[in-house]
Formats: C-alpha cells, structure tokens, sequence
C-alpha cells in the first residue's frame, strides 16, 4: 500500500514539475546576451512566445563604399557621422529617406564593414518589433562595442506602437541618450507617416502672412526632426545609371569592350522596369554577366 503511494506521489510531483516547465517557459524573461563575437551584424525579432531574441547574421553581404557610385556627396555624410560615432565623439541619429533602390541600405551596410574592425555593430530590428527598442538600448549599454540599430523601410501607419518607443529612444525619454548606440533608419517617407490632402486644412495663416501648421501635421514632423541627419537620395540620371551599370559589370569581371555593347541592354532594362535605380543597375549585370560569360 505505502509503496503505491510513494509511487502515485513521484508521478504526481513529476507532471507537477513538467507543468511549472511549461508555465515558466511561457512567460516572458529578460533579453538575453548573444554571442557578441559570432557576427558584425545581429537581427531581432520576437518569438510566439513572446521572448525577444537577438540572433547572429551568419552571412552579411559585402559591400565596400567604394563601390557606391554616384551618391557621394551621401557616402560623405553618412560616413563622417559613422566614423566619429566609431571614434567616441558626438554623432547623430541617422535618417536617409528618398527614390528606392538608390543605395540607403548599401550605404549603411557598407560603413559597417567599413567600421567593424573598429567595434560596430548593427542590430536590425523590424518596425513591428520597435516597441521593444528601449529592452534593446538597455542590453548594449554597457557594452564596449557600438551599436547601429537599423530599421530598413521603415513608415508607420496612424496609431502604431513602435512609433512612440521610437520617438523616446530618439529623444524626449526621461532616461539619457545612450552613447554606444544610434539609430540608423531608410524610408522612402520624409515624415515617415502617412500625409493626406485633407491635413493642409489645417494650417493656419496669421494676419502678418506666416503660415503655421496645425497639430496633427506638427506631430507627424516631430518623429523625422528627432533623427539629427537627414540625407536625401534622388532618382539617377540616365548617364548615372549606366556609370552604376559599368561599375557592377566591372566588379562582375565583364570585360571593358563588352561594357560599352551593354549600354542598350541596360537601357531597355530600366524602361522595363520604370526604374532607373541602383539596384536595378545591379540586376541588370548580374543577369548580363551570367548570359555572356568570356
């Protein structure tokens, strides 16, 4: 008798700790440190679960800014303020807004492999995971590396979470700026929201003339003026783009005569696909180099 119930007792108290198991790991616990030295670039993202996780990029694509043709008065910009952030001086959050596909989220790839060797780092995180951005300050900073955290196309709808986290981190929270980490974001919205006709009711003329704009349309401008840099990309020209289009031929090994007999193909690529851009420029050699091999 007594030994069946020491055995019903050890089964219970075994499903009572697989249960407490359970329950424990569905809550939610503190980030946790990644292995900082498996990668220069990290991504995070939220589990089911609910547990954040900052996981290592095991492949990140080279880009040397060298190899950025055409945005130099950008890749000055953006690589002064990467270098002093690197160095320990004053720098300021990034913002790169303009035409897609030409060069925001290559240029900022490119300063960090650029600026690895010297302790940056990147963490990129989605717009819909920005609500956690102050967990994310938190972790790194006592770290002895610097952080870019990068959100890439980022634009927020009306209401979304991730907006005010993001305007806390960038300036206005009670906590102080974080010396190791910056923001780095691209998007194709100067204001990052959305803006509707109907918003320009609301401005207001004053009797000596000025024009000042109402509530709404201030909240939407005070996310992008807490960004420090704005940097602005445009549409290539026609003669910009084919320069592009040699170059990425070149670093594909296609020969310089067979260069020039491009032209017209990449013409007729970019007509195709409206778009005169740099990644555009980029699909077209790889698709050109790979039909005409030496």
């Amino acid at each position: 008798m007594m030994d069946t119930l020491n055995q019903e007792l050890a089964s219970f108290l075994a499903r009572a700790e697989l249960f407490m198991a359970r329950v424990e790991a569905s809550l939610p616990h503190g980030l946790e440190q990644p292995d900082w030295d498996a990668s220069i670039a990290f991504r995070y993202r939220r589990r089911r679960s609910g547990q954040g996780v900052i996981s290592p990029v095991l492949h990140v694509g080279a880009m040397a800014l060298d190899s950025l043709k055409e945005i130099d008065d950008q890749k000055e910009k953006i690589q002064r303020n990467t270098a002093q952030f690197v160095r320990g001086s004053t720098a300021n959050n990034v913002l790169l807004t303009g035409a897609r596909g030409t060069g925001k989220s290559s240029l900022v790839r490119a300063c960090l492999h650029t600026y690895a060797a010297q302790g940056l780092r990147l963490i990129e995180v989605d717009k819909t995971d920005l609500v956690d951005l102050m967990d994310i300050v938190d972790l790194v900073a006592q770290r002895p590396e610097k952080f870019i955290v990068f959100c890439d196309d980022l634009s927020f709808d009306d209401g979304e979470p991730g907006y005010k986290a993001l305007k806390s981190v960038l300036d206005g929270s009670v906590a102080a700026a974080t010396p190791n980490v910056l923001v780095y974001a691209t998007s194709n919205r100067r204001h990052l929201l959305p803006e509707y006709m109907s918003e320009n009711l609301s401005y207001k003329h004053t009797d000596d003339g000025e024009v000042h704009p109402g509530e709404g349309v201030e909240e939407k401008i005070s996310l992008s003026e807490r960004f420090g840099l704005w940097v602005s990309f445009y549409p290539f020209t026609q003669d910009e783009y084919l320069a592009i289009v040699a170059q990425w031929l070149t670093a594909l090994g296609v020969a310089p005569n067979r260069i020039a007999t491009a032209r017209p193909d990449a013409l007729l690529w970019a007509l195709e696909r409206g778009s005169r851009s740099g990644r555009v420029a980029y699909q077209f050699a790889k698709d050109f180099a790979a039909r005409n091999p030496e």
